[in-house]
């Protein structure tokens, strides 16, 4: 009995069983790991630096550059309209243009002459031009029991209403957050610019 055998004719290409090069799998995991870590943190950084600066630039530089006014709202005498921690942006306008339904910021005339922000129930103008009002926050059942007699050619009507960040606000404002800032944010920021400045090297390593 005769048993024929194949035989390869030279030069032909060995056929390899289909399977996975371990050369595009070695170290994947891994090295994909350290490029999401490595892509996400300057990403995260730039979030909270740009948070900051954007804070920073409303609290504080708006209103002696544009004039507004902000303050957080304590109390819910304005719910739902103005919850507590919400934040108030308030512009000047002539106290002549007031009208019955404004809320507006202003002294209490009582008191500590604390700063409250309650809607405009009646105006009355003087002959000699100066104004008073009657507020009442939209939450209570009474008006205020008190006539403010406002003050200076202009009052704060309240235009819009940021949610929630007064808390963030107020948190920031703790002992303990301001030297945590003091301190983390030169640190933060330098470790961003390393970040930045080694980025390009450690990709260059990676390709390579």
């Amino acid at each position: 009995m005769t048993t024929v055998l194949p035989v390869r004719a030279s030069g032909a290409a060995v056929r390899l069983t289909l399977g996975e090069d371990a050369r595009s799998t070695a170290g994947r995991p891994a090295d994909l790991g350290r490029r999401t870590v490595g892509r996400t943190a300057p990403w995260l950084v730039r979030g909270v630096m740009g948070i900051a600066v954007l804070a920073f630039a409303v609290l504080a530089v708006g209103p002696h550059v544009l004039g507004y006014r902000t303050m957080t709202m304590l109390t819910a005498s304005m719910a739902p309209e103005i919850e507590p921690g919400d934040i108030t942006v308030a512009t000047p306008i002539d106290v002549t243009e007031l009208t019955e339904g404004m809320v507006i910021t202003y002294h209490m005339p009582v008191g500590d002459r604390s700063l409250v922000t309650h809607r405009v129930v009646s105006v009355d103008l003087a002959e000699d031009g100066s104004v008073t009002v009657q507020t009442k926050g939209d939450a209570n059942e009474a008006v205020d029991p008190w006539t403010a007699g406002l003050e200076g050619d202009t009052v704060y009507q309240v235009r819009a209403v940021i949610p929630e960040f007064g808390h963030l606000v107020q948190l920031l404002r703790t002992p303990v957050v301001n030297q945590v800032l003091l301190y983390g944010a030169p640190a933060l920021l330098a470790g961003w610019l390393l970040l930045t400045i080694w980025r390009p090297t450690r990709e260059e390593e990676t390709r390579a």
